[in-house]
């Protein structure tokens, strides 16, 4: 594995390592992916098996330029027409009707192509300079907490690629939001870095998804996923205030609480491993960018239980809800 810079000399070699059939995690405004030429499907099995991700989940292509979208997609709506000028380039996935030649490794054998213009201007570069479009989902080992820096991805995947790119921390910090244009009402099929309530004032009626525990239609959709190593519990407020004093062995546990307000509504936080904050003053933005990034943290620090305050559920504070709800997936298995 190399590590490379954002110069431009470190671009160009990144964009040719794309071509040539490397695998190579490019920054983005979301989170950082595994980059590769989406053309090519022995290079795309790489991708999964890198990830160990299971080949019935889809992957999201990226482009640099809204006309390679003519090289993925065979009928573009109204509607997915004035989304993508409006909300392109930025973190929004549309699933849209395939072309034949998409490789179905690409599609996990769908109809259909989920496609996405990062506004990075580094991973726009990286795009162009290697020719093609470029599979990018999240560089991290499937189900696991995606990475917003690159020495997180160092961490995780390291010996599994040939190049990344540091790019510094992410913007946005949670992945893009997924929507399918395919069908007569719009659907989100995950929530993310573009908020629902943008996307309606464009389009109107959106229809909402739910988690599939078969073969899921987009990324992200699978009900356990971006989970850290400790068990999470994930929380209402009020619930958690109340269960503070009867949680076991406080020191090897950590708190995630969304702003100050509710930092100083609970007692007895001082015996906790960690105490983080997502925002200070409760910015949905601040703690949506910080959230896979204090995951990544409390993994490196080796705590055995993290417990969650659920946010408010709008604008972005619906992707943190997800990411955090399908992290605590298989610990409310095992309470079962």
């Amino acid at each position: 594995m190399e590590l490379l810079d954002s110069s431009d000399e470190s671009l160009i070699v990144a964009g040719q390592a794309i071509a040539a059939g490397k695998l190579v995690v490019i920054p983005t405004e979301t989170v950082y992916g595994l980059g590769a030429d989406a053309f090519n499907p022995e290079v795309v099995a790489r991708v999964f098996e890198a990830k160990r991700r299971p080949s019935f989940d889809p992957l999201i292509v990226h482009i640099a330029t809204l006309d390679q979208i003519d090289r993925l997609v065979s009928e573009f709506s109204p509607k997915a027409s004035l989304l993508a000028e409006k909300l392109w380039p930025g973190p929004l996935t549309l699933v849209l009707p395939k072309r034949p030649e998409v490789p179905g490794i690409i599609t996990s054998g769908l109809d259909t192509v989920a496609v996405r213009f990062p506004s990075h201007v580094l991973a726009r570069r990286i795009i162009e300079y290697s020719g093609t479009v470029v599979a990018a989902p999240s560089a991290n080992p499937f189900g696991y907490v995606s990475p917003t820096t690159a020495a997180h991805v160092v961490r995780s995947l390291g010996d599994r690629v040939d190049f990344i790119v540091d790019g510094g921390p992410c913007d946005v910090g949670v992945e893009s939001s997924v929507l399918d244009m395919t069908g007569p009402t719009p659907c989100l099929l995950r929530p993310g870095g573009m908020p629902l309530e943008r996307i309606q004032e464009l389009i109107g009626d959106v229809l909402l998804s739910v988690s599939q525990e078969g073969r899921p239609l987009s990324p992200g959709q699978l009900p356990s996923h971006y989970a850290p190593h400790a068990k999470l519990y994930l929380m209402e407020r009020k619930t958690l205030r109340s269960v503070l004093g009867t949680i076991p062995n406080p020191s090897a546990a950590a708190l995630i609480l969304f702003d100050a307000e509710a930092r100083d509504q609970m007692q007895g936080i001082e015996s906790f491993g960690r105490v983080a904050v997502l925002s200070d003053k409760g910015d949905m933005r601040q703690a949506a960018s910080r959230l896979f990034a204090l995951l990544n943290e409390l993994d490196v620090e080796g705590l055995q239980t993290i417990y969650a305050e659920r946010v408010p559920d709008k604008g972005l504070g619906r992707a943190i809800n997800d990411r955090l709800g399908r992290a605590s997936f298989k610990t409310k298995q095992n309470l079962d």
